[in-house]
């Protein structure tokens, strides 16, 4: 046992290392899209690729594997769930996924990533996909590269998709896709042939400094440790980590739009508040992070829109910004209010989009990521067919490229696959989650009425933020809901919300 106890901080202080080095990363990226000038783009790519590729080497460093090796019989030793077994199990997966890309090509997508991400940030308010397609171009090559990396996948975006949803295939998810849409499609179809709710008054002149602090103070209450996190404006809102204890969110805002702000601040707090209460024993281990992108968004998506537009947060809230904003909305009620909120339309922009028209957006890119991986779709003919699909989904055709195929950052700072689907895993998971949270604290809706998020909070530290990646998303919602991935709770909550709003 002593043996082994020696062997485990061994590798945990090789761990601790190399998450310094990718925390190091993460800072310079966070930097990157807050405050970085134009003109430190090319530096930038290269320190990153620097960070990035130290750390690989570390840690495919045969030395780790030997300990992993030597650590096998304790960590057999031990129940599944223990947190020694779980540190030892979690890192092994990561090592020999880690051994299987060279050091090299991982420098190689990191400076392309930072260049393609600067052209895209020019670019896409000019409207000029021709600038970044020879970049979007060199980014589908590479994401083959990286997915050939893991020969005998069934479908080349496997490997992709494993990166952030573990377990998940291009197949099975084409599947539940298939069977989410076909219960959206005519609820949408339904609403969207009434005349749209009025939110016309979320539209006037709402002064950013106004909204960047009362944005402030709802994220406050609703749980978001501000003694651990900051807000700072970006041109696509995200959250990231430098460790357990450093957790940020960016936001952007739009003077001429209330929603902006307010919502995509408890979205990222969402995802933050899922960091922050992981274990603390877990800091610089690969166990301290959110356990899929599913899981992540799963609580973005709880505290914006189960939580931020239901209802009973509203009944609480709306007095607050009332006052907040006492010109703007002195002839609205708290009704009117709630109605503009969840306004169902069918929107251009996927970030901007409704709880029920949301998932059309997610589904779009993920077929069309799928097709330009298979061969089926050059990137030349991109826009075409973005065009051609979002015209049939939605109706309309986007007037502009930055308005329709270059609207999201990621294709421009991160591979073509793997990220996509978790958007809508998340829609998915965050009312299966919720369900089982209202069934263990049926007055949820009560306290939220009041102003107080703690009980829910503290109930969701408990069964799914502090566990971080000892489980699998899959093993996650077991633990959580007794059953398996569900689409059932999401139409249910979405059938029920919007048929009393749209009396369907």
């Amino acid at each position: 046992m002593s043996d082994s106890k020696s062997l485990l901080a061994e590798l945990k202080t090789r761990l601790l290392e190399i998450n310094d080095l990718e925390m190091s990363a993460s800072l310079l990226n966070w930097d990157q899209s807050t405050y970085m000038p134009n003109g430190g783009a090319g530096a930038r790519g290269r320190q990153l690729s620097t960070l990035v590729k130290l750390a690989q080497e570390k840690f495919i460093d045969p030395a780790v594997g030997k300990l992993l090796d030597a650590l096998r019989p304790y960590e057999e030793s031990l129940p599944y769930d223990h947190d020694d077994a779980s540190l030892i199990r979690v890192t092994r997966n990561d090592y020999e996924h880690a051994i299987k890309v060279p050091p090299q090509f991982l420098v190689e997508f990191n400076t392309h990533s930072t260049d393609s991400y600067q052209v895209w940030a020019e670019a896409r308010p000019k409207n000029d996909f021709n600038k970044v397609r020879p970049y979007l171009e060199k980014t589908l090559d590479l994401s083959r590269q990286y997915a050939n990396f893991f020969p005998g996948y069934d479908h080349i975006a496997d490997p992709l998709i494993d990166l952030s949803d573990k377990d998940m295939k291009a197949e099975s998810i084409r599947k539940l896709f298939g069977e989410l849409r076909a219960e959206l499609v005519p609820i949408v179809k339904k609403i969207t042939e009434q005349p749209p709710a009025d939110d016309s008054f979320l539209r006037v002149t709402y002064p950013e400094a106004k909204q960047l602090a009362f944005g402030e103070k709802i994220v406050r209450q609703l749980g978001y440790d501000f003694n651990r996190g900051r807000i700072d404006k970006t041109h696509h809102p995200f959250m990231t980590k430098f460790s357990l204890t450093d957790v940020r969110i960016t936001t952007r805002v739009k003077e001429n739009y209330l929603g902006e702000a307010l919502f995509s601040n408890m979205h990222e707090a969402g995802h933050a508040m899922y960091e922050q209460g992981i274990n603390l024993e877990y800091e610089g281990t690969p166990l301290a992070g959110g356990t899929s992108s599913g899981v992540h968004e799963s609580q973005s998506r709880t505290w914006e829109n189960l939580v931020g537009r239901s209802c009973p947060f509203w009944e609480y809230a709306f007095p607050l910004i009332q006052d907040e904003f006492p010109e703007q909305l002195k002839n609205v009620s708290m009704e009117q209010f709630y109605k503009g909120v969840n306004k169902v339309e069918k929107s251009l922009i996927r970030t901007d989009a409704d709880e029920v028209t949301y998932n059309l957006h997610v589904m779009l890119r993920f077929d069309l990521e799928l097709r330009m991986l298979e061969g089926n779709l050059e990137v030349k003919d991109l826009p075409a067919a973005w065009n051609e699909r979002f015209n049939s989904d939605f109706g309309f055709t986007p007037p502009t490229d930055g308005n329709g195929v270059m609207q999201d950052v990621h294709w421009y700072a991160g591979f073509i696959g793997g990220a996509f689907q978790g958007y809508t895993l998340g829609n998915i998971l965050s009312a299966q989650y919720y369900q089982t949270a209202l069934g263990a604290v049926p007055n949820i809706p009560d306290q939220v009425r009041r102003g107080d998020f703690s009980p829910l909070h503290q109930w969701l530290t408990e069964n799914l933020y502090r566990h971080g990646r000892k489980f699998t998303a899959n093993e996650l919602t077991r633990r959580v809901t007794g059953g398996e991935l569900a689409i059932a709770p999401y139409i249910r909550y979405l059938r029920g919300k919007y048929g009393e709003l749209y009396s369907l």
